[in-house]
C-alpha cells in the first residue's frame, strides 16, 4: 500500500523501490534500492516518455480518505540503483526514521485537534449539575466541563499534547545537531540518543491518539457519533498512525531488541543521564520535589527492568517479544514526566504569567498521579516474564 502513489498534484511521483540484483545474496543481505519514477527524466531534468509504473486500485479506507493510498504495479518499469549494491535496506531506514518521526507529530496533531474540539464542547454543552453543587446557578444546567470524568478525559488530551509537543520537538533539536554540529561526538550523542527517542515518539504519541480521539469523541456524546460534527473523524483517521510505517509492534521490537540490546543501550544510557542531570540539579528544589523525586525513582527502576528483560532474553528470545509493548508503554510514560517536570521547571523560572504557571503545574500533577501510574501496571507485566504468553499450544486457542 502506497500513500499518494497514484495522484495529479505534481508533475512527477518518485519511487523508492527494494529489489533485487539478478546476483543479489538472499535474504535482506541481497536487497537495494531504487528510484523509480513515475514519468522517465532527461540528463537536462526534464520530464520525459512514461514509466511501466501503474496504480492497480485505490483501496477504500477506514480514515485518511483525503490520501490515495494505492497498490502500485512496476513490472517493466526502469529504475536507477541508490548507493551501493545490496544496501537498499540500510537506506531505507534513514527515510523511514523520518517517516516514524513524522506520524509520531501526526498522532500529536490529532491530539491536539480533538482536544480543541471537546474542549470548546465541554464548556458549552449543559447537563446535570455539579455533585458538589451548581457552579452556574443562572444557567438551566452546568456545562460538563464541571463533572469530574470529563474533567480526566480532558486534562488527559490535554497533558499528553502538551508533554508531547515538549517530545517532538526535543528530537527535532537532536536531529539538528546530528545534522550540523561541528562537534563529531556531540553529532554521534545525538544520532544515539534520536535513535532511542524515535520508537518512543511514533509508538506512544500513536497509540495515545487513538486514546485521546475516543476520549474526545465521548466528551461529545452522541454528537461525536454523528459524522458531521467532525470528531468521528479523527477518531477514524487517528487509527492508521498505529500501523503505516511500522506498527506499534515492530516500534516496540526496534526500540527493545535493537536500540537497546542490539546497541548496547546507548541511547537509553544518555536519556537516563539527561534525566539525573535534571534531576541533581532540582534536588534542593522544593516546589519541584513532587516531581522530581518520582522521575528519580522511576529512571533508577527503568535501568533495573531493562536488565531484568536482558538476562531472561539470553536464555529466550521470546522475552523480548513478550516485553516490547509493556517496555514501549513504560519506556514512553516517564519520557513524557521528565518533559513535564522540565516545563514546571522552565515555567517557574521564566517570566509568564502567575494563570500560565499555575497550569503548568497543575497538568503536570495530574500527569504524574493520573497517567504516570500506569507504569506500575506494564512494569508488573515485565516482570512476569513470556510464559503466560507462549505456554498455551496453539491448538488449544479455540
Amino acid at each position: 500500500f502506497i500513500t499518494g502513489g497514484e495522484q495529479d498534484l505534481s508533475e512527477n511521483i518518485v519511487h523508492l523501490v527494494l529489489a533485487r540484483l539478478p546476483d543479489a545474496p538472499t535474504g535482506t543481505r541481497g536487497i537495494s534500492m531504487f528510484v523509480v519514477p513515475k514519468f522517465k527524466v532527461a540528463r537536462d531534468g526534464t520530464v520525459g516518455e512514461r514509466n511501466n509504473v501503474a496504480c492497480g486500485s485505490i483501496e477504500h479506507k477506514m480514515g485518511i480518505k483525503g490520501s490515495s493510498t494505492c497498490v502500485m504495479n512496476f513490472d517493466g518499469a526502469e529504475g536507477y540503483r541508490v548507493g551501493p549494491p545490496h544496501k537498499g535496506l540500510m537506506a531505507m531506514f534513514t527515510m523511514m526514521n523520518a517517516a516514524r518521526l513524522a506520524v509520531g507529530i501526526q498522532g500529536l496533531g490529532l491530539i491536539e485537534r480533538a482536544y480543541q474540539n471537546s474542549l470548546a464542547y465541554a464548556r458549552e454543552r449543559l447537563q446535570m449539575r455539579a455533585l458538589s453543587g451548581a457552579k452556574f446557578p443562572a444557567r438551566p444546567a452546568d456545562p460538563i466541563i464541571v463533572h469530574a470524568d470529563v474533567r480526566r478525559m480532558l486534562l488527559t488530551q490535554k497533558a499528553v499534547a502538551e508533554a508531547g509537543r515538549v517530545l517532538v520537538l526535543h528530537a527535532a533539536l537532536l536531529g539538528d545537531i546530528e545534522l550540523r554540529s561541528t562537534d563529531a561526538a556531540q553529532r554521534e550523542r545525538a544520532e544515539q540518543e534520536l535513535s532511542f527517542l524515535i520508537p518512543i515518539c511514533k509508538g506512544l504519541l500513536t497509540e495515545l491518539s487513538n486514546q485521546c480521539t475516543y476520549d474526545a469523541l465521548q466528551i461529545l456524546g452522541g454528537h461525536g457519533y454523528i459524522a458531521e460534527w467532525g470528531m468521528e473523524q479523527f477518531a477514524r483517521d487517528a487509527r492508521i498512525t498505529t500501523i503505516y510505517e511500522g506498527t506499534t509492534q515492530i516500534q516496540a521490537l526496534d526500540l527493545l531488541g535493537r536500540k537497546v540490546f542490539q546497541l548496547q543501550g546507548a541511547g537509553l544510557k544518555l536519556f537516563l543521564e539527561r534525566i539525573d542531570a535534571f534531576c541533581q540539579q532540582h534536588a534542593g528544589n522544593a516546589p519541584l520535589a513532587e516531581f522530581v523525586a518520582p522521575l528519580g525513582k522511576l529512571a533508577r527502576q527503568w535501568s533495573e527492568i531493562t536488565q531484568r528483560v536482558g538476562v531472561a532474553a539470553v536464555g529466550n528470545p521470546d522475552e523480548i517479544g513478550a516485553a516490547a509493548v509493556d517496555y514501549l508503554f513504560y519506556s514512553g510514560y516517564i519520557t513524557l514526566a521528565y518533559f513535564w517536570a522540565r516545563s514546571v521547571a522552565a515555567a517557574d523560572a521564566g517570566a509568564r504569567s502567575a494563570e500560565f504557571k499555575q497550569a503548568k503545574r497543575a497538568t503536570a500533577r495530574f500527569y504524574f498521579q493520573r497517567i504516570l501510574p500506569r507504569t506500575e501496571a506494564h512494569a508488573t507485566s515485565l516482570r512476569a516474564g513470556a510464559a503466560s504468553l507462549m505456554d498455551l499450544p496453539e491448538q488449544l486457542f479455540g
